[in-house]
């Protein structure tokens, strides 16, 4: 059997984390057992369908690097892979089961509707939901309403006894009284659109789809889709509810823990590969143990045994640490190719690029490559380089511990020592040892002598390391820079 997978989303908003999820560990699967993965859209919510969600869509796939076997653009046996352009198909196979009576045509008003909900909430009724008036409908009743002008949906006939179970690898069997399904779901819709059962049951038979792989919020549907796959006649596919991506509080991940959307975190700068690692090991692993896979490794190891039952944990500084590792570990070329666009977009190189910004920017690399967790960090390491803009606060300069007295003197023979070693050409560890002696002298911590350094020369508390800061400006401007901060501190009470 080949392994047919697909990733079906709806183009309602951007592409977030626990969406983009599920797309890789369908991916993977699919991959790992050289079978097909399949990129489907799911567009019958017209009201809330956007042009942009749908771009984001094709754009953040893409940017991950997971190519569709079949599905929009590059075509396949099953198309079209769009379901506002399969809506005759999804009609056949309503009225097929209108003809065999296991569906029927439902004339109900919305007024109707709601008057017996209404109804049904006043008498506390145990029974919610449609009360199956149109189930029985006469050939004449039903050619009246029809006269009346009124278009009918199609509901299906939801057994009232017995029970349906479907299997889930994950969570077992899973059971419901029919009685407790909701009870006869339209299908069709007046207009003739479908509804999301309807639609999802007969692509997911006629695009051949073996392996279900999405959210557990699903669950509730699947005895439901179970029906209407018994109502066709058809085999099901094999099901993977996956777990919950949640936030460090155990609540759903959301916006309110931070940014969720794929295209936010591409614009910080997280690269494609640390967003694919990481957010893969958000609820499966390979051993308990490995954590860094490449995008190739994870198509020959990922396998369903590996996804956990329990909800996964998607940590904003874990992911931040492993993006860190993949900037560290990216080639320099590539690098600069990718920090350019945030220094062109802050002023501090042409566009295009000099040839004198080429060379700024890979001598600038070995330095900020340590320092960075994100691609946009190199804007606030490197702008000391780029515009002068000094710290007057004197607050700042004082490093926790020390005073304003402390870190003038601090500042005063601080500088005296760094410049006059940087001339003689003495070592950096020679200096740094001087430096430190200088903070047992008066009395301090380490930090308590740097801090005023460090901001004097990058007008920053957090910057790159010293002596890579000062080569990167130059000697005159770091000595200029010093003489200015002394002042700063001599003017402040």
């Amino acid at each position: 059997m080949e392994v047919r997978v697909r990733y079906a989303p709806s183009p309602t908003g951007l592409q977030h984390i626990g969406g983009i999820r599920t797309a890789l560990f369908n991916y993977f699967f699919a991959k790992s057992h050289n079978g097909k993965f399949i990129l489907r859209i799911e567009d019958t919510d017209r009201e809330r369908y956007t042009d942009e969600a749908l771009e984001d869509l094709y754009s953040t796939l893409d940017w991950l690097g997971l190519k569709w076997d079949e599905g929009p653009i590059v075509g396949g046996p099953y198309g079209p892979y769009v379901q506002s352009e399969r809506f005759d198909l999804y009609k056949k196979y309503a009225e097929q089961l209108v003809k065999e009576g296991k569906a029927y045509y439902c004339y109900c008003t919305p007024d109707r509707l709601e008057k017996v909900r209404q109804e049904q909430i006043a008498s506390k009724s145990e029974y919610q939901g449609y009360d199956r008036h149109c189930a029985n409908l006469t050939e004449e009743e039903r050619q009246a309403y029809e006269a009346q002008g009124i278009k009918p949906v199609i509901r299906l006939r939801v057994p009232t006894v017995g029970k349906t179970t479907f299997h889930d690898v994950l969570m077992g069997d899973i059971t419901r009284n029919n009685k407790d399904i909701s009870p006869d779901p339209i299908l069709l819709k007046s207009d003739g659109f479908p509804t999301y059962h309807l639609a999802n049951v007969i692509d997911d038979h006629l695009m051949r789809i073996t392996h279900v792989m999405r959210a557990q919020e699903w669950i509730p549907t699947g005895p439901l889709h179970i029906l209407l796959y018994k109502a066709f006649g058809w085999e099901p596919p094999i099901y993977c509810h996956l777990p919950m991506v949640m936030g460090k509080d155990g609540q759903k991940l959301s916006k309110r823990h931070g940014s969720t959307a794929v295209r936010d975190f591409r614009a910080q700068g997280y690269l494609p590969e640390a967003i694919i690692n990481y957010v893969t090991l958000v609820g499966w692993s390979l051993d308990g143990s490995t954590e860094f896979f490449s995008k190739e490794e994870l198509e020959k190891c990922f396998t369903m045994e590996g996804i956990h039952k329990a909800p996964g944990t998607f940590d904003y500084k874990k992911l931040e640490w492993f993006n860190g590792q993949y900037i560290r570990a990216c080639d320099n070329q590539r690098l600069a190719s990718l920090i350019t666009p945030y220094l062109q977009k802050a002023g501090y190189v042409s566009t295009p690029l000099s040839e004198d910004d080429k060379a700024l920017i890979l001598k600038l690399l070995p330095s900020v490559k340590e320092r960075m967790k994100v691609l946009s960090d190199v804007v606030p390491l490197t702008s000391f380089i780029f515009k002068d803009v000094p710290v007057t606060d004197a607050s700042v300069y004082i490093a926790k511990g020390s005073d304003l007295e402390k870190t003038k003197d601090a500042l005063e023979k601080g500088s005296e020592i760094l410049v006059n070693g940087l001339k003689e050409g003495k070592q950096e560890s020679l200096i740094e040892e001087e430096l430190v002696n200088l903070s047992k002298e008066l009395g301090i911590k380490i930090n308590g002598v740097f801090q005023p350094i460090r901001v004097a020369i990058t007008n920053s508390t957090v910057s790159l390391p010293l002596f890579d800061s000062i080569k990167l400006l130059g000697l005159d401007n770091t000595i200029s820079r010093l003489e200015r901060a002394r002042k700063i501190l001599k003017e402040s009470n």
